[in-house]
């Protein structure tokens, strides 16, 4: 079989609906014709008009081939593209008539169709190139199936309008990029439009334009801006999330508008505006729109706006009941719950003074927080922050445990399953389901900051994770507690609190260690991105199940964690009632004979009661059991879909988690030159001194003894943040070597004279100009509809203990 190597980026058979009056060629426009060279030398443009037939338009040669060392695949072309374009030609041939059965049957294909088409164009895969630091060209394919369906969503949900040119004389042209992407606050010339950009389809006044054929264009409008067109153009819509299941009328389609020809020049020159190189028109007079329309950039809105009239038919609120009682509600974005007002805050009329507290709620003055951010780098204003949640937390926690002047005995003892359930709630009233977790995390405001990524359980997260804010900036942390909604109903500790009795204590121990740092600011405490997106939480999964069958890790590897498994694992003995406690007894050998029953479960009951993690209440685990979680988090590619979200390098004391960052690395940059080579044997070749507890902490930091230290590492963090490979500075590494050592030492002396307790770790750190990047990450992040994010983790850290030997 023949390899088909002359890709068509715009289909034939949509191309030949475009032919006029029994033509078999379309009048067709190169927009930057070839420059030839004179004899003098001087250029000239070669010829840019064409007629030419639909085989020869819209088509580049290898454009979705893969390679296999000589061997040319082009499957894509003919199994990917082949199937879609049938379904596609079908569903266009649909709405371009009036049959609304033929409308719904082909619904989901249209929209498919859509999106692959504005995905699959020259400037569409250069657009794509651009959300990764490199692809080559069998990666670049992968990338484009990997993030099909990405505006179905969006689409699907807004108002859906099909405009008619049959009354005028003048008919729709056809693009090199038919998707068209039009926003009133965007011109042409504005940056966001510099190819191969377009505006974001989430924005709120960003419509998509797409030409059926001559006669019929498909308008699509967000609903917002539709039912108020002063709405803030450039900002996202509500709700704006990729791939989140939404009902919809599969019929509601505006069909009422006939244009006038000078509405279809406008949009005509919407189009070609767009355009990358080349368009086509079943006429030559058609390819010149400019010179008709008078109207400017911004006034070619009134144009694509829908019928106000006719807006009844799209949004409001569905309630679809099921058997068994169950209703499932959603609102005109798709949203499931309604908003909670206590999560709401109301936009400052006029921008804060200086010396106002900042509206994001991290607790500092404006002028020291998003007064020198642009607006896009600004966590939101509209609505609670994610440092003021866990303020509402620890407020609800100390009002439900009446925690005043209890010590931790005390509270164990009180926790009751009512209690248990009743502290989940709170959780999950503060970080409902519909939660934009994106615009309430940090973002890459070039602020030094860390993702930790390691044990939750509450013995270790103290021993190198909160010492660790002394040196590497802020510290994202995810929260230990879960959130019910993420579970099924019957596994959620709201329903089944009994199972939970241990494992709140974990989680409650955790948050009250963390919480005074993150009320100083120093750390972030954040839910777990999947509580919130279904569609990234299964995408994570499979990439994790995918790479773990190449990874073998054991668990005596790393004796941190060991240690604490095997606590859990005796705590769990402990809660045993008492016969089986007994019945265990009667197994060990050589013991049973020498202690009575009785003086064993007195022994085991003060054990428990010691142990500031057992449980205390008798019979703790019941018929149902008792849920013991070792909580690694976030995984490997949520740790760098967090770190590029906000801008950060990768903290760890992992073992596991460290090996698969060094994969990363080893993937993606086989061949890079590492650099800071002086910095990192100077980190690791001395121990690092990690306070331990909230006082010495801050006592260490208002000092400025870390001072020093802290500024090296964070120049550090900027140099490979800035620096692109082949660039490095041998004379700034060098400099950053000596500073570290000059700031490591009043540091030490600062712990040492005050003798505040502290744990000694050893730290290696992996430094790249490129950082650390995987493709699958990125993806995730173009999927959740992330616009401000870095194209890589610029280094990672991990902390280990420092060998014993070493101390002596």
């Amino acid at each position: 079989m023949s390899v088909t190597r002359n890709n068509h980026y715009v289909p034939q058979w949509h191309q030949t609906r475009f032919l006029q009056g029994g033509s078999n060629t379309l009048s067709y426009l190169d927009l930057k014709p070839t420059l030839h060279t004179r004899g003098d030398g001087t250029l000239v443009p070669g010829k840019s008009l064409f007629q030419t037939p639909p085989v020869r338009a819209f088509c580049t040669r290898d454009l979705y081939s893969t390679f296999f060392g000589t061997d040319v695949n082009d499957e894509i072309e003919r199994r990917l593209f082949g199937n879609i374009d049938a379904r596609g030609a079908d569903a266009i041939r649909a709405f371009s008539g009036t049959d609304q059965t033929a409308w719904h049957d082909n619904f989901e294909s249209l929209f498919q169709y859509l999106d692959i088409q504005k995905l699959r164009t020259p400037k569409g895969l250069s657009w794509l190139q651009t959300q990764y630091p490199e692809l080559s060209q069998n990666e670049l394919m992968l990338e484009m199936q990997g993030i099909r369906m990405l505006n179905v969503t969006t689409w699907t949900t807004g108002v859906r309008e099909i405009v008619s040119a049959e009354n005028s004389p003048t008919k729709f042209i056809l693009t090199d990029h038919p998707v068209t992407i039009y926003n009133h606050a965007a011109p042409p010339k504005d940056r966001r439009n510099d190819f191969p950009g377009d505006p974001s389809i989430a924005q709120k006044a960003s419509q998509t334009i797409y030409p059926l054929g001559p006669d019929h264009c498909l308008i699509l409008t967000n609903l917002e801006y539709a039912k108020d067109p002063t709405t803030s153009p450039l900002e996202k819509r509500t709700f704006a999330r990729n791939f989140q299941r939404a009902l919809v009328n599969t019929i509601n389609f505006i069909r009422t508008r006939q244009l006038t020809e000078t509405q279809v020049i406008e949009i005509n020159f919407i189009a070609k505006s767009r355009a990358n190189r080349y368009i086509a028109a079943g006429q030559k007079e058609w390819l010149y729109p400019e010179t008709s329309v008078t109207k400017s950039w911004q006034d070619l809105r009134t144009t694509l706006l829908p019928p106000e009239n006719e807006l009844f038919h799209f949004g409001g609120e569905m309630f679809v009941g099921y058997e068994g009682g169950r209703v499932h509600y959603q609102d005109e974005f798709g949203r499931e719950e309604e908003p909670r007002p206590w999560l709401t805050k109301t936009l400052p009329e006029v921008s804060p003074k200086n010396r106002d507290i900042c509206p994001c709620g991290s607790g500092l003055r404006f002028s020291q927080c998003c007064k020198l951010k642009p607006v896009h780098l600004r966590t939101s204003w509209s609505e609670k922050g994610i440092r003021e949640r866990n303020l509402m937390l620890m407020k609800g926690i100390q009002n439900l445990l009446e925690l005043d002047g209890k010590d931790w005995d005390d509270v164990r003892s009180e926790m009751t399953d009512e209690k248990i359930s009743t502290l989940y709630k709170i959780y999950a009233s503060l970080w409902p389901r519909e939660t934009d977790l994106l615009s309430l995390l940090p973002k890459p405001d070039g602020t030094f900051r860390s993702v930790y990524t390691g044990s939750l359980h509450p013995k270790l997260i103290s021993e190198f994770a909160l010492g660790s804010a002394l040196f590497f900036g802020e510290i994202i942390i995810q929260h230990p507690f879960i959130n019910p909604m993420s579970l099924r109903e019957e596994r959620r500790p709201t329903q089944d609190p009994s199972a939970y009795r241990g494992e709140v204590l974990k989680s409650l121990l955790t948050f009250v260690s963390i919480f005074p740092l993150v009320e100083q600011g120093l750390v972030h405490l954040v839910p777990d991105p999947w509580d919130f997106d279904l569609h990234l939480r299964d995408q994570t999964m499979n990439m994790a199940e995918a790479r773990h069958r190449h990874i073998r890790f054991d668990l005596g590897s790393d004796p941190r964690l060991d240690a604490v498994v095997k606590e859990d694992t005796q705590r769990m003995f402990m809660g045993l009632p008492d016969e089986a406690i007994v019945s265990q007894l009667a197994r060990v050998p050589n013991v049973a004979p020498s202690i009575s029953p009785d003086d064993f479960i007195a022994h085991v009951r003060e054990m428990r009661r010691r142990d500031p993690l057992a449980v205390l209440q008798d019979h703790t685990v019941g018929d149902g059991g008792m849920l013991n979680m070792l909580k690694m988090a976030p995984n490997f590619e949520m740790s760098m879909y967090l770190a590029q979200a906000t801008g950060a390098q990768i903290l760890t004391d992992s073992p596991f988690r460290w090996m698969e960052l060094q994969g990363a690395l080893n993937r993606r940059h086989l061949n890079a030159s590492p650099a800071l080579e002086e910095l990192r044997t100077a980190m690791y070749s001395s121990p690092i001194r990690f306070p331990v507890g909230f006082s010495p902490l801050m006592e260490l930091k208002s000092g400025g003894a870390f001072d020093g230290v802290s500024s090296a590492l964070s120049s550090a963090y900027r140099y490979l943040v800035k620096t692109k490979p082949g660039a490095a500075k041998p004379n700034f590494e060098s400099q950053l070597a000596a500073r570290f050592d000059r700031g490591k030492r009043p540091a030490d002396a600062a712990i040492e004279k005050a003798k505040v307790p502290h744990t000694l770790g050893r730290v290696s750190s992996i430094f790249r100009l490129g950082g650390l990047q995987d493709n699958a990450v990125n993806r995730l992040l173009l999927m959740s509809s992330s616009e401000h994010h870095l194209p890589s983790v610029p280094m990672a850290t991990y902390i280990s203990r420092w060998p014993e030997e070493d101390q002596r």
